[in-house]
């Protein structure tokens, strides 16, 4: 009997490629698609010697199509760290405009159910917190995030019309901090910027006071959650996440603590537009999916710190010395 396909974009993510793990694991053919624009093959490279696992070196901006059936689509191509989207903006833009467009209409064609990667960044700097799905966000459209932002509010919009118009199956989580194994040191967010500055001997730098907090998921609850609301019958948005808040300040002395690290803690400004508060209200995912995260942040941080320990001293040092968060 021949497996369910499964369509998974950005694939040579770092979300991407745990969710191809996943679903290679849970029995289904992966078909793995990415522009590797952000992406990396090294990601998914134990996966190509399998017999259910395919990959396509596309860009989904692009008309899309994939021969044969599909059972579901996950839509996870898209830069998603600062630097990327502050480097190629437009690129950015068009990702989640036409790219979501193009996986919509293949996922009609297909009769397939399709997730779409939204984040917490719908929500912006929130005036509400911590943020239920219910809370529509307070984003600056037209600044330095704002490509990121509003791409990813329009992916949401364009796929509850798909569900409306066309009674497409659509599923939409909206993504928060998450980490662990396969982040890209030079990405440009918090915790692989403060890992790398450990590792490399630098100080550790945070904006403002660090008041600022954000929540940290370990990329295994992450991926359980996803497929938990890919599964479900729930077609709004659902926010996946770890609840447990720490400000930036008190993470910077988590990863000196972890590291062993001599250096301390220094200031730069604060970004335009950097949240000041985010945590997710994840009582959705609790009652629908039946879902929380397992992993505690010691734990997740002592794996994901090994991770960066084993990568080679070159990549370590072609970090790029710019961080948000």
């Amino acid at each position: 009997m021949s497996k369910e396909r499964v369509l998974i974009t950005g694939a040579a993510g770092f979300l991407g490629s745990h969710l191809c793990d996943k679903f290679i694991q849970a029995g289904y053919h992966v078909i793995g698609m990415d522009n590797l624009v952000t992406g990396d093959m090294k990601n998914i490279e134990h996966l190509m010697k399998l017999e259910h696992f395919e990959f396509y070196h596309h860009d989904v901006s692009k008309y899309v199509h994939v021969p044969g059936e599909l059972k579901y689509i996950l839509h996870f191509a898209s830069p998603a760290s600062p630097i990327d989207y502050l480097k190629i903006p437009i690129q950015t833009l068009k990702v989640s405009s036409l790219g979501t467009h193009n996986i919509l209409g293949l996922a009609r064609v297909k009769k397939a159910r399709v997730l779409v990667a939204s984040t917490s960044e719908v929500y912006g700097d929130p005036a509400v917190h911590p943020q239920p799905e219910e809370y529509w966000g307070n984003v600056n459209p037209v600044g330095p995030r704002g490509c990121y932002d509003e791409a990813k509010r329009f992916m949401e919009a364009i796929t509850m019309a798909y569900q409306n118009v066309h009674h497409l199956e659509t599923r939409i989580v909206r993504i928060f901090n998450t980490y662990g194994p396969r982040m890209r040191l030079n990405d440009g967010r918090v915790l692989p910027a403060f890992i790398g500055q450990a590792l490399r001997g630098e100080d550790l730098t945070m904006f403002g006071d660090g008041s600022q907090t954000r929540s940290f998921c370990y990329v295994s609850d992450l991926v359980e959650g996803i497929y938990r609301l890919l599964l479900s019958d729930y077609t709004l948005p659902v926010n996946i996440g770890n609840p447990s808040e720490i400000t930036i300040k008190e993470f910077g002395e988590e990863i000196l603590k972890l590291t062993g690290a001599k250096q301390k803690l220094i200031s730069l400004p604060l970004p335009a537009d950097d949240p000041k508060q985010r945590r997710p209200d994840i009582t959705k995912a609790k009652e629908i999916l039946g879902w929380e995260p397992k992993v505690n942040r010691s734990e997740g941080l002592k794996i994901t710190y090994e991770y960066f320990k084993s990568l080679p001293k070159e990549e370590l040092f072609k970090t790029e010395h710019r961080q948000f968060s």
